[in-house]
């Protein structure tokens, strides 16, 4: 059974975009939560963007008494590693996939998509990009982790084992501690991937300084798109 798309909202940086942003938020946000950011990145001499800003399904989360609320897949106890929700993340990778397809058909190549994240939704861009069959222009890693990390090996794609990442976190992040992140990011290093690792004296956010490396990491990954 095909899966219903995921309700979006968009923001173009110019008519007819040549680059598409697929932004996914974190647990109990939706889709507008980083539609702020769009102004807030310098964006002058990149090619016209579309920013896509999905908004992931509601379930119940059970490290949080099965509060529901929106979520790209299952919490099943404070330590991330020890317990996966291993179905919830494939089937929202999935969904991702969706919409890196309806770009594709509305004319953006996935070699012009970058997949970004944040927390939940950084987990989901690892997820889906070192996956996708087809080389991606990068991944934007905000405060979140690897996730199924014993499976990298043999679920990769090498179409994108060169997909520049960027990858930041927040020294006092208390929600997912940062060394979650830097294990993260040490197996992506071993495992052959360029990860462009940022840290910052923030807790589970995003601050000016890193809007800035963002800015300059997207100038440069999207240069001659």
């Amino acid at each position: 059974m095909t899966q219903d798309i995921l309700a979006t909202v968009e923001r173009e940086t110019a008519a007819n975009p040549s680059v598409a942003i697929i932004w996914m938020h974190g647990l109990g946000a939706d889709g507008n939560d980083f539609l702020s950011i769009v102004r807030e990145l310098d964006l002058e001499n990149c090619p016209g963007i579309r920013f896509v800003f999905p908004t992931a399904p509601t379930m119940p989360i059970t490290f949080y008494d099965r509060y529901v609320m929106r979520a790209w897949y299952d919490i099943l106890g404070k330590d991330l590693a020890a317990r996966e929700d291993e179905n919830g993340l494939r089937a929202s990778q999935k969904r991702i996939e969706q919409l890196i397809a309806r770009e594709n058909a509305r004319g953006i190549p996935s070699d012009h998509i970058i997949l970004a994240g944040f927390s939940q939704g950084c987990a989901m861009t690892l997820q889906t990009g070192l996956r996708y069959p087809e080389k991606l222009a990068g991944l934007l890693c905000l405060s979140g982790y690897l996730p199924l990390r014993n499976l990298l090996t043999t679920e990769r794609h090498e179409a994108n084992i060169e997909t520049p990442i960027f990858q930041a976190h927040g020294q006092v992040d208390d929600v997912i501690q940062i060394q979650r992140a830097k294990e993260s990011r040490d197996l992506l290093l071993a495992s052959g991937y360029q990860v462009d690792w940022h840290e910052y004296l923030m807790a589970h956010q995003v601050c000016q300084e890193e809007l800035t490396d963002i800015s300059q990491w997207l100038k440069k990954v999207l240069q001659g798109k």
